[in-house]
């Protein structure tokens, strides 16, 4: 390893504008995550990025070095590989229908998840409220496991890109989190370490999402297309509303339960639509007309197959078959309480952070990594933005566990739904595609 003393000059060249090579980004991040290099001094470096920037070859070439760090996903034997990966929201449980529809359509779906923390739900959380099921699997099993069924679904392996979980740290502790190629690198060093051909994103956008505008969430979608481009990956992207909650339940043994209902072809339009959507940019990535990917996609709905592959999925991961075929079973917190309109109308906004911040007070999320939470406890809405509603009629509907954090869930729902006396239109749930 090269001495540190050639910090500073990285420091001083990007804090006067200019470019980095792929040498000087290795000679960083390498040194960062063996500890070579301190942090303080990557944290000046971290800041001189967040006021400079990065070029998109740069950008494209931290990920790289972000992504060499640790172990690499090789699924070379395996054909026909897809990642999905949302940005985050509430109510998100488009990675379980998703992934099994995939399975159903031909395609491989071996890939890792995360868990929740704050206000948006992890996959993996979700999972885990059906008896049984484990994010764990060796090597071997998950790759044998993606070959036979199409879909194996594990936790995130601390030595995938760990460089990213050590500058994610420092980040979050110097103020530079909200940095474009910052927040590019970090989500797509993982998911080229994860080795799939084709990546498709749902990048959201609005008030329960981390990027707030059209034009932000354009940004990073361009960015992270740009960097699999860069890495020879096929990436698509999908800007979808996060203003309100998807579907109609938020929590995450209730979300397994809408997931099952919309594998079985009984879901919020919404969702499914999603869904249809993302897995017809898959497809497409593979050279299918939109048409036929769109037909194959809804027809895995109505004819079972995405369900079958879902439950074949959660009994080779350990879990409880019965729960797929009797989502009734879950373990959903007894206790009820509703959120009532005090006047007639439409329902003009319901904020989705509003609703996620209302599941983590309710004990269903964590504020910090490691964190116990509740899978039973959650809200459902009711009512969805443009339907109508009459005074006094429940527009949410709250999941609790003898009260826990009740008081202050009902202060945040109050607060986070309009209601308004004409009519409204309701907001599309596809904003924009990139490729």
């Amino acid at each position: 390893m090269a001495s540190p003393v050639h910090i500073p000059d990285l420091i001083q060249k990007k804090r006067s504008g200019g470019e980095h090579s792929l040498e000087e980004l290795r000679l960083l991040v390498q040194g960062f995550t063996d500890g070579s290099v301190p942090d303080y001094q990557v944290s000046a470096w971290l800041m001189a990025v967040f006021f400079r920037g990065m070029t998109a070859r740069e950008t494209a070439d931290l990920t790289r070095v972000m992504a060499e760090s640790g172990d690499q996903m090789d699924l070379t034997g395996l054909e026909r590989t897809v990642d999905k990966h949302s940005t985050g929201g509430v109510g998100d449980k488009t990675s379980l229908i998703l992934t099994p529809m995939l399975a159903a359509l031909g395609l491989t779906v071996a890939k890792m998840s995360g868990r929740g923390l704050a206000h948006t739900g992890g996959t993996i959380d979700k999972l885990e409220s059906i008896p049984g099921w484990t994010p764990e699997l060796s090597e071997d099993a998950f790759l044998k496991q993606a070959r036979e069924i199409g879909l194996a679904l594990v936790g995130q392996s601390k030595d995938l890109a760990p460089a990213d979980g050590k500058l994610y740290a420092l980040r979050d502790v110097t103020a530079t989190v909200d940095c474009l190629p910052l927040i590019a690198s970090s989500i797509m060093s993982k998911k080229l370490a994860s080795g799939a051909h084709t990546i498709v994103l749902d990048v959201k956008v609005g008030a329960g999402a981390f990027m707030k505008t059209l034009e932000d969430g354009r940004a990073l979608a361009r960015a992270m297309v740009d960097i699999g481009t860069h890495q020879g990956r096929q990436v698509r992207a999908v800007l979808t509303d996060m203003e309100t909650p998807l579907g109609h339940l938020a929590g995450n043994a209730l979300e397994v339960q809408e997931a099952l209902e919309t594998l079985r072809g009984k879901g919020p339009e919404d969702l499914t639509e999603l869904c249809v959507t993302l897995a017809v940019e898959a497809l497409a990535a593979y050279g299918e007309n939109a048409g036929q990917a769109e037909a194959r996609a809804r027809q895995t709905l109505k004819d079972g197959s995405a369900l079958a592959k879902f439950r074949a999925f959660i009994e080779a991961q350990g879990g409880d078959p019965a729960y797929v075929d009797d989502p009734g079973q879950f373990d959903i917190a007894s206790g009820r309480a509703e959120i009532t309109s005090r006047t007639a109308g439409f329902v003009q906004r319901i904020d989705a952070l509003s609703v996620g911040r209302a599941v983590l007070a309710l004990g269903g999320g964590r504020e910090k990594k490691g964190e116990a939470i509740d899978h039973g406890v959650g809200v459902e809405l009711l009512k969805k933005p443009g339907e109508p509603v009459q005074a006094g009629e429940a527009v949410m509907r709250l999941y609790h566990r003898e009260g826990r954090g009740l008081e202050h869930a009902q202060e945040l729902l109050n607060g986070g739904f309009t209601v308004n006396a004409q009519p409204v239109e309701t907001p599309a749930l596809i904003l924009d595609r990139v490729n």
